[in-house]
């Protein structure tokens, strides 16, 4: 018998239950066909724990998830709490839990489908042979920066502080090097050097690291630039690294490449092999309690778990190989189903992906 994977699951709010539960199947179907063990422990988080405790990220949510091997999360927020104050904001817990849990990096792989290249926006030639990461610093920037709001001459004005410091971009930076390493040599850091400081800290210190990863092939990107080429030569791209708040916006635009934001997964990582692992959606309260999320994110986010995070690199790849096979199939949730009528809902999907899963 494997030893005991501990994992802290948060469905959260939303879709999250909905899709955390098809990924519970496809754990299970794991540990029957590979002997693995695993013991999942719930845990509130989000607009469902500012409802029940009065705050995003409860202390007991926080031990849950420090004692576990690995965090599954679905998805949090909604226009429930939007009009919160800043402290009762499901995203807030988003970013008290990465800092807490020390998750400085986040991976957002895009790979196209050949047989979803329909659902994309973009001509199937352009997307041909798209298969990109990006590498998102997630710990520091403007979103943990200093907040305020004071009088001006002009009336009131708001001022958020963009800060980085050498240590977090070195980290960040070696990791998504390391990373092209295993994959095709190439990475293209992203900044906007032309005008802000940070940036240009940032290319300093992606330049002298640089000469340690002769073999990584290196290219500077502007942010503007970076949004363009991603619709233009998507398959140019590798390894994408860059700051929080331009890693949050390109990945995402990433994820259209895909033909919709409900087929990537990611991984947000510390040091040594910890994780939380979600799906980049959101929490889609406008389909909630209808059937109609797709699970795929969440369940490539468990594949990325076992390959990062258990070294279960077998079970990974058969769970990626049975979303292939059944998209390969034709079946589709609404949110890429060419005729909506035979859309799947969301327990068929996880329920034809865990049948297809085989052990190699």
């Amino acid at each position: 018998m494997s030893e005991v994977k501990k994992i802290a699951v948060i469905a959260g709010d939303g879709i999250g239950p909905e899709v955390v539960a098809e990924a519970l199947k496809v754990l299970k179907k794991t540990e029957e066909l590979f002997g693995y063990a695993f013991e999942t422990e719930q845990a509130l988080f989000g607009g469902i724990a500012i409802d029940e405790r009065g705050t995003p990220l409860p202390e007991d949510t926080l031990e849950i998830c420090r004692s576990a091997d690995a965090v599954l999360l679905g998805a949090v927020g909604g226009p429930k709490w939007d009009n919160n104050p800043k402290e009762l904001r499901p995203e807030t817990g988003l970013l008290g839990i990465r800092k807490a849990l020390g998750l400085f990096s986040n991976l957002r792989p895009a790979v196209v489908f050949d047989c979803l290249k329909d659902a994309s926006t973009l001509k199937p030639e352009v997307l041909e042979g798209t298969d990109l990461m990006v590498v998102r610093e997630l710990t520091g920037g403007i979103y943990f920066g200093d907040k305020l709001r004071r009088q001006g001459e002009f009336g009131e004005e708001a001022v958020d502080t963009c800060v980085y410091n050498v240590t977090e971009v070195e980290r960040i930076v070696r990791q998504a090097f390391e990373i092209a390493g295993k994959r095709r040599n190439k990475l293209a850091s992203v900044d906007k050097a032309n005008v802000l400081e940070t940036s240009r800290l940032w290319r300093e210190v992606v330049n002298r690291i640089a000469p340690e990863y002769p073999q990584v092939e290196l290219e500077h990107v502007l942010v503007d630039n970076c949004a363009m080429q991603l619709l233009r030569r998507p398959s140019s791209f590798d390894v994408i690294v860059t700051e929080n708040m331009f890693g949050d916006i390109l990945s995402d635009e990433a994820a259209m490449l895909t033909g919709s934001i409900g087929m990537l997964a990611s991984a947000s990582l510390g040091e040594g092999s910890y994780g939380l692992y979600e799906p980049v959606h959101g929490s889609a309260p406008d389909i909630a309690g209808q059937g109609l999320a797709n699970p795929i994110a969440t369940i490539l986010s468990l594949a990325l778990m076992f390959r990062l995070t258990f070294g279960y690199e077998a079970a990974a790849a058969a769970i990626e190989a049975a979303v292939a096979e059944v998209l390969d199939a034709g079946h589709r949730t609404s949110d890429i189903a060419v005729d909506k009528s035979k859309a799947l809902s969301t327990a068929q999907m996880g329920d034809l992906i865990v049948a297809a899963i085989r052990k190699a």
